[in-house]
């Protein structure tokens, strides 16, 4: 039976959501191995001057623990 932790993430990007989710995955890569899967919860921009500056989302990241 493997044991899955999941955690929260809020990421960002100038570039795009798909971008923003990409960070999430890489930064969290960096000290959490085993990821799974990525389950984007909400997304949001940032407007400025008419015109989107910032791509947000908060992610639920999983991962197998290691028993």
């Amino acid at each position: 039976m493997a044991i899955v932790k999941v955690i929260e993430l809020i990421a960002s990007s100038e570039i795009s959501i798909e971008d923003a989710i990409q960070n999430a995955v890489t930064s969290a890569s960096k000290s959490i191995h085993n990821i799974d899967s990525v389950y984007v919860e909400d997304i949001k921009a940032h407007v400025q001057d008419g015109k989107v500056t910032t791509y947000g989302c908060i992610c639920k990241l999983s991962f197998r623990v290691d028993a």
